[in-house]
């Protein structure tokens, strides 16, 4: 037996020595929150009459403490804590910057918004089976994809709200969920696969998964190391799961299926959390491995963006017309990342923060012209103008802004991906985002038109449905507080796209030239 050694060890080489600042707390409160009140709700599960006020108070500290991390970057730029107090890169590194810290408030607040909105949406037998857990562990996870500065570590948030998405589409166990759930998760799961299998690939090259390590080391390796097999092969994975053509088949086949504040959630997050994790390994790990693919994005965003126009009108179920529009979205979004250069970027980055908030707010309107008027199909659809007036005007500045048409936040980054692609003499890109959006312009004046405008008509309510109830007046708020919250932001941005349009350009700067990033995690180490 080997005696005890008195010799001392030193660690301050390899950990962090001086207590963790407030600022870098910040960076974990969002997921510790999450999952610190997720297992709360579980331990009193069986008070299921407690979990909307719990998950309430938890989202409303989630979103205080965003707005504060976002202030403390904007202040002094990225900020990083070391998991474990290990010195980077074998510790695990929590990252925030000013892109990170937009799209993760963003999340916080359409997530405090629809937990509103699921009071009247989700019934006992939901809340029974976990909808607000399942919901605070998928904030958990899309927050920790936004925050993390690990690649593996991407792959386990992807994991965590892969798993609570699973969960929540399958709520009520209805065979048209366990179908659209399949599906998803089938999808899903081959992506996450070939994810993880990019991963082992990246270790094998760099020897390291931290961001900034791989964005030091990949300058230095462009000759010698296959970056762009692994380039291709993120694309690949992350396109999958941002629902991009020609593998975007499983989005409208399981998004109508789930409650629609699950719907929402998915809408305005998940295919999200794809698009951020190609602008993060795209643009700041293989910039040059992106320029060599920009070609074959381009085309992949030119076709979603066309494809997903020509599936929104050949739709009549608004939850199925919506997962289209959600398609096109991404179809921008990939054309910012195809033309590359800060105004795309940023462009790419608007589009990410409008698309959260809209497509969140466009599917709680769907389910309330449901209410409303008794289905989900332009067919049983009729009368909304009239019936309710100013639900008709709040849903036609949704439509106007996810048609891209001024004065709503949905044409300041189109705008500016045309500039962008004219700029760099790709007309072709150009021509793709006016065209789709004169497709989907089409498609939101037909539904407009046949479920608001057209002359009351009588059809069979959807069985789905269930009786026609008149809520209560603080119910209705329920319903219209959080649609009215999110077209306040759609609105806003649109009327005063300026401070906005300036924080995606920082944040786009961030990206191309990772220089404070670097010097965030490896401030002795400095920048390359």
């Amino acid at each position: 037996m080997a005696a005890p050694s008195d010799k001392i060890v030193d660690y301050a080489s390899a950990l962090v020595m001086e207590p963790a600042s407030f600022a870098q707390w910040l960076t974990i409160l969002p997921i510790g929150l999450c999952l610190s009140f997720g297992a709360l709700l579980m331990m009193v599960r069986h008070r299921t009459d407690l979990h909307p006020p719990i998950a309430l108070v938890a989202l409303g500290l989630v979103v205080g403490a965003e707005v504060m991390l976002l202030a403390e970057v904007m202040a002094n730029g990225p900020i990083t804590m070391m998991m474990g107090r290990w010195l980077p890169p074998f510790g695990i590194a929590i990252t925030v910057d000013l892109t990170g810290a937009l799209l993760t408030l963003s999340a916080g607040i359409v997530a405090f918004a629809s937990v509103l909105y699921s009071i009247t949406d989700v019934d006992k037998s939901g809340r029974r089976y976990g909808f607000y857990p399942f919901l605070l562990v998928l904030v958990a996870g899309v927050s920790g994809a936004f925050l993390t500065g690990d690649i593996f570590n991407l792959y386990v948030w992807f994991e965590v709200l892969l798993i609570s998405s699973f969960g929540l589409l399958i709520l009520g166990s209805e065979r048209e969920q366990i179908d659209g759930a399949l599906k998803y998760a089938v999808l899903n799961l081959i992506a996450t696969t070939l994810f993880l299998i990019t991963v082992a690939y990246v270790y094998a090259v760099f020897g390291t998964l931290n961001m900034a390590d791989i964005a030091i080391k990949a300058q230095t390796m462009t000759e010698s190391a296959p970056l762009v097999t692994i380039a291709a092969l993120f694309i690949f994975a992350f396109s999958m799961k941002a629902a991009a053509f020609p593998v975007n088949f499983w989005l409208p086949a399981s998004y109508h299926t789930p409650r629609v504040v699950v719907s929402a959630l998915f809408a305005g997050l998940l295919t999200k959390v794809g698009v951020y994790a190609l602008l993060r390994i795209m643009v700041m790990l293989f910039p040059v491995q992106l320029e060599t693919l920009s070609l074959t994005v381009g085309v992949l965003a030119v076709l979603t963006m066309i494809m997903g126009a020509f599936g929104a009108l050949a739709q009549t179920d608004t939850r199925r017309f919506l997962g289209f529009v959600v398609i096109v979205g991404i179809g921008n979004m990939l054309a910012g990342l195809a033309i590359g250069g800060p105004a795309a970027i940023a462009a790419t980055i608007f589009y990410a923060l409008h698309s959260i908030v809209l497509m969140t707010a466009l599917y709680m309107i769907a389910g309330e012209a449901a209410r409303i008027g008794g289905s989900f199909r332009l067919q049983g659809l009729s009368g909304l103008w009239i019936t309710a007036p100013a639900f008709g005007g709040l849903s036609l500045a949704l439509f106007f802004a996810a048609s891209g048409l001024p004065p709503f936040s949905g044409f300041w980054p189109k705008a500016m991906l045309v500039k962008a692609s004219l700029d760099i003499g790709a007309w072709w890109l150009a021509a793709s985002v006016l065209v789709s959006g004169f497709l989907v312009t089409i498609a939101f004046g037909r539904v407009f038109l046949l479920a608001y405008w057209r002359p009351p008509v009588e059809a069979p309510r959807d069985a789905e449905l269930g009786p026609a109830i008149a809520l209560k007046p603080a119910h209705l708020w329920l319903r219209h507080g959080p649609i009215t919250l999110l077209a306040a932001f759609v609105i806003w941005f649109g009327l005063f796209p300026e401070p906005l349009i300036a924080l995606s350009q920082q944040a786009a700067v961030g990206l191309l030239d990772p220089s404070s990033y670097i010097q965030s995690v490896f401030p002795t180490r400095g920048a390359p």
